[in-house]
């Protein structure tokens, strides 16, 4: 188990290092690349679960519960052992000796090999994810699949490196009259305690496994608690990892499930003195009471933020409106990465189709919205469904907030008609209205804003962003000078910016190895997943010494 992965640790820390394109997952889900087959089985595997108790055998088990339902329509009927905090705390604190004692490179190898046997049941937690988000199945695949495992390869490479960034042992000689003073010392890695990471709806996979092998690969044992809608991507996932722990020799209650059906557990777990880890991904008010509540804990949010977009000119405008149409679209704009706020001069903007008016910009971005999502079978594959009836009611009552540049639409799932589908509203606000943008409106919803220049439209940016936060924000311009000033106001605010993207990348995807997810320099995250912050506070290192 451990020689077949040491090429692929090695790969991953020369990766973080270099920060150059590099993938240890492919992420299409064609046969040829997977496999003729593949994606039945993974089908057939999913289908299997359903209605059916989840097979998971862990400390603590007591009633079974579970009220899953796609947003595509279905009750999933799967059911999960209802945890007992106190016996899944008592069982992680007793794994965890043995791990601690196994050194840095076992864990690291162990590690590495559960994100192995994750991606082989890559199809299955595609239509797990699928199914408990309402993404669209490629996006699942990809997002749910491949790219969460390669940030879970991300934290162990970081974790791993950490953790050996010194010598574990030393023979400490200091010259004295005679004979000299002689030492041999050892310093070992020891872990924090008991950590938690608290699923989100949207992103289960993504936003969990960071957390998730940050703590395991650094010795602490883990119990996931997974969103209440969001339940089953983890279960499989902890399901894999309890069974590779044990068949490495290790206690598999190193990392354990706690579903619930309603709320509260999260917060039991998180102000539990053993637990000393929190991860969360989530609303921002939860998310500063962690911050506030935990204090026994090491606790990294990632919350809400009002991603910018900073429009002064293009030399591309096609280019431009379609990049921009793409990321409103995506996942019907239920990232924490999707922009929200537009910013353009009211004067208007230069183009390589001339110069084009603020109005013509709002239709133009409009009209790229429209041709994109016109047919409605290639629109859902896009956009996928919305995640809960709070982003409808959002979406519903957005026309109140200003005036609507481009209505949203109700579009019918062709194999799901239950599916509730809408395409984004696009909604023009006055720079006055702050109280309307200055907040996150998460869902297919965004901002057309004028300002009195660019230069009004970056100083928006400093602010919002430095108030509220954001994990993104873009920019459009032919001006170097612009282009460098936009930058020193990232570097105010602290986010992370892309540079007119008119082609395939898109300003909320982030690759992992190389692009860091949100900075924990403004409020929407305490960290970045995943950079050498994100994973030191979670062990210590405690040394012994003797004469030699």
């Amino acid at each position: 188990m451990f020689e077949q992965h040491r090429e692929t640790l090695e790969k991953a820390l020369a990766a973080i290092a270099e920060r150059g394109h590099w993938s240890a997952f492919p992420e299409s889900p064609s046969p040829r690349v997977y496999g003729e087959g593949a994606a039945e089985r993974g089908r057939e595997a999913f289908e299997a679960l359903l209605g059916r108790r989840f097979p998971l055998d862990q400390p603590g088990a007591g009633a079974w519960i579970g009220a899953e339902r796609s947003p595509y329509g279905m009750d999933l009927g799967v059911t999960y052992p209802e945890p007992a905090v106190e016996e899944l705390v008592a069982a992680a604190r007793a794994a965890m000796p043995a791990w601690r004692d196994a050194g840095p490179r076992a864990r690291a190898l162990t590690c590495v090999e559960i994100v192995q046997r994750i991606n082989r049941r890559s199809f299955e937690l595609a239509d797990a994810v699928r199914h408990t988000t309402g993404q669209a199945f490629v996006m699942a695949f990809q997002a749910g699949g491949p790219h969460a495992q390669d940030r879970a390869l991300e934290a162990v490479a970081y974790g791993y490196a950490a953790m050996t960034a010194s010598a574990d042992a030393a023979r400490w000689e200091k010259p004295a009259k005679g004979e000299p003073l002689v030492m041999d010392k050892r310093f070992t890695v020891v872990p924090r305690g008991v950590a938690l990471v608290v699923g989100c709806n949207t992103f289960p996979t993504w936003n969990a496994y960071p957390g998730l092998f940050a703590s395991l690969v650094t010795g602490n044992p883990v119990i996931v608690k997974p969103h209440p809608r969001a339940v089953l991507p983890l279960a499989i996932t902890v399901q894999v990892a309890r069974e590779t722990l044990a068949e490495a020799g290790f206690d598999p209650s190193l990392v354990s499930l706690a579903a619930e059906e309603g709320q509260g557990l999260a917060t039991a777990l998180a102000t539990h003195p053993a637990v000393r880890v929190v991860d969360f991904t989530g609303s921002t008010e939860y998310g500063e009471w962690l911050e506030h509540h935990a204090r026994q804990a090491l606790v990294h949010t990632e919350k809400a933020g009002v991603n910018t977009v900073v429009i002064d000119s293009t030399d591309s405008w096609r280019g431009m409106l379609g990049n921009l149409a793409f990321s409103l679209s995506l996942y019907s704009g239920q990232m924490c990465t999707a922009p929200q706020n537009v910013l353009v001069p009211a004067g208007g903007i230069e183009t390589d189709e001339g110069h084009k008016s603020f109005d013509e910009v709002a239709s133009g971005l409009a009209a790229a919205v429209g041709r994109l999502l016109g047919d409605d079978a290639r629109a859902v594959e896009l956009t996928g469904a919305l995640v809960n009836p709070g982003v409808l009611a959002r979406v519903e009552g957005a026309p109140s907030l200003g005036e609507v540049v481009l209505e949203s639409r109700a579009v019918k799932h062709p194999e799901f008609p239950d599916a509730v589908i809408r395409t984004p509203v696009i909604v023009r606000v006055d720079q006055e209205k702050s109280d309307i943008y200055g907040r996150e409106h998460f869902g297919p919803i965004s901002f057309l804003i004028p300002t009195g220049s660019t230069q009004e439209s970056l100083d928006v940016l400093r602010r919002t962003i430095t108030a509220r936060g954001a994990l993104t924000a873009s920019v459009y311009s032919t001006s170097a000078g612009v282009l460098d000033e936009a930058e020193r106001a990232a570097l105010d605010a602290g986010v992370n910016l892309s540079c007119n993207l008119t082609g395939g990348v898109y300003v909320n995807q982030s690759a992992a190895f190389s692009d860091y997810h949100g900075t924990g320099a403004n409020p929407a995250a305490t960290a970045s997943l995943t950079d050498p912050g994100y994973v030191a506070g979670r062990f210590h290192v405690v040394q012994s010494r003797r004469p030699a």
